[in-house]
């Protein structure tokens, strides 16, 4: 061995002499379900916590060390008591929590998190200690949504208020890939994305049971889903349940949307209003005659009701209607449902 490098193993192995008990600079690789992570010591400065779930105590405990701003608290052991399902990705070299609708990554050293496709920074990086992933304390209620709080040197976690309920009209729905999802009140960059879980009930409003394949663009719906919601636009949330309040529910509709180009009145008496815009889908069309009869909804984006007055020229609107259209220029239909849009998008 070169003087030099005998020099510096011999300083290394006096200061680790010299530093038992102080957090060790330098990480260690240990492992959680066959994955490697930064192992992190213990400090002999750091508080103990105990944790209550609920009102019961769950085993293990949190920690403090010197000069953080909150405790730490074990990760596997918190969550599943919650109910998460958890996981080491091989792949990602992370750990993948799962319950219902909400999913997040934590991946040990690095304060990033990702909860449903955004990434939220805390008041310090996960870190693993003794073969355990350690999180701050306000992990618990900003990614995994439950209700926290530090008394004295005990750590209590209750369940908090999860759901909200919204109503609106369909607009979109993407059912392929691994996070299908339901918009509704807008379309673009309006209205709210409603992520679909596993979980996720579907029914109508007599609690007649349906499937995601059963929803349709232009149906009423009200959601129950998360509190919280991604900063993007428009904003994604889980959701838990969405009930149609359709009570009739048809076999496929088209729609579009765009701003009313005339109004007119037919023989019989019956209004046509001419739509240029956008299809909502591949088969719905950019220019579209609707009839109005009698059994055709006029609604906001949430779904209530409008007066036929606010049907005129210049209008934004969108319309619902079946496949049944004529074979002209603008093909023509009849209108099952008129959204009147009250929102800029």
């Amino acid at each position: 061995m070169r003087p030099s490098l005998k020099t510096s193993a011999v300083l290394l192995t006096l200061s680790l002499a010299l530093s038992t008990g102080a957090v060790s600079a330098a990480p260690m690789v240990t492992s959680l379900n066959a994955g490697t992570a930064p192992q992190a010591a213990s400090s002999s400065a750091a508080k103990t916590f105990t944790i209550e779930l609920n009102g019961s105590a769950i085993s293990g405990n949190g920690f403090q060390p010197s000069g953080a701003n909150e405790p730490l608290i074990p990760l596997r052991i918190v969550a599943e008591a919650l109910g998460f399902t958890v996981t080491w990705n091989t792949a990602t070299k992370a750990v993948d929590l799962n319950k219902g609708n909400i999913f997040t990554t934590v991946k040990s050293g690095e304060n990033r998190y990702a909860v449903n496709k955004m990434n939220t920074t805390l008041s310090t990086a996960p870190l693993t200690k003794e073969n355990k992933l350690y999180v701050p304390a306000s992990f618990v209620s900003k990614v995994l949504r439950q209700t926290i709080s530090v008394e004295g040197q005990q750590i209590v976690i209750a369940p908090a208020v999860e759901h909200m309920k919204e109503s609106g009209v369909i607009t979109a729905i993407n059912t392929d890939g691994k996070y299908p999802s339901v918009q509704i009140k807008g379309t673009g960059t309006s209205g709210i994305v409603l992520n679909v879980g596993e979980d996720t009930l579907f029914q109508m409003a007599d609690g007649t049971n349906l499937t995601l394949a059963d929803l349709q663009i232009g149906m009423t719906v009200e959601a129950e889903h998360a509190m919280f919601s991604t900063r993007s636009l428009p904003p994604q949330t889980p959701v838990y349940q969405i009930t149609v309040q359709d009570t009739e529910k048809p076999a496929m509709l088209l729609g579009t949307e765009g701003t009313i180009e005339s109004v007119t009145t037919s023989e019989d008496g019956t209004r046509m209003i001419r739509i240029k815009g956008t299809g909502l889908s591949e088969t719905s069309q950019s220019e579209i005659v609707l009839r109005l009869s009698a059994d055709t909804a006029l609604v906001k984006e949430t779904g209530e009701a409008v007066d036929a007055a606010a049907i005129v020229q210049g209008a934004k609107v969108i319309g619902f209607y079946g496949p049944m259209l004529t074979k002209s220029l603008p093909a023509i239909g009849t209108a099952w449902k008129v959204v009147v849009v009250t929102t800029q998008s």
